[in-house]
């Protein structure tokens, strides 16, 4: 390969890799991006990350707008499970790991339900948790959210995650 040629692949090389790390202008605390595909998707977020805040989570609410949600974050990853207790809304519950991949989607949890909703389909190898994002019922599948997309956020180890914040 010539000299140009070959600076040309490790230029485009190099561009790939740049496409791998989520928009640094855009990570930030109150949004998640998803790379779905050949685009990305962003949802604001509130945070639910002590013990409190994750205990009432989005209980009592009564709308949920198109493209917000809350997420839930854990210091170090675990065994989770979620339920409907007085939660009125429907919702899709998207759990992740301590990569920021999408590991398991529960689709339009049934209001006021208390069924257990585990944080991993039966057989996961590795059913740890670190972070999980409630959205509206249906949202998931309008935003084109699947098992195994990334998703950036600054509380993710940096070093560690799958789409890391510039």
């Amino acid at each position: 390969m010539s000299g140009n040629k070959a600076a040309l692949a490790v230029l485009f090389l190099g561009l790939g890799a740049l496409e791998a790390l989520a928009d640094p202008q855009a990570c930030s605390p109150d949004s998640v991006i998803f790379q779905t595909g050949g685009d990305t998707v962003t949802v604001r977020v509130e945070l639910a990350d002590d013990e409190s805040e994750r205990a009432r989570g989005l209980m009592y609410r009564r709308e949920l707008a198109p493209g917000n949600g809350m997420l839930f974050i854990y210091d170090s990853p675990r065994a989770v499970s979620f339920w409907m207790r007085n939660t009125y809304i429907p919702l899709d519950l998207v759990f992740l790991d301590q990569t920021g991949t999408i590991r398991h989607i529960h689709r339009k949890a049934v209001p006021l339900d208390e069924t257990p909703i585990p944080g991993a389909a039966p057989g996961d190898p590795r059913p740890e948790r670190q972070m999980i994002l409630e959205i509206g019922g249906g949202e998931a599948e309008r935003l084109g959210l699947k098992v195994g997309q990334p998703m950036a956020h600054p509380r993710l180890q940096q070093d560690l995650a799958s789409l890391p914040c510039g």
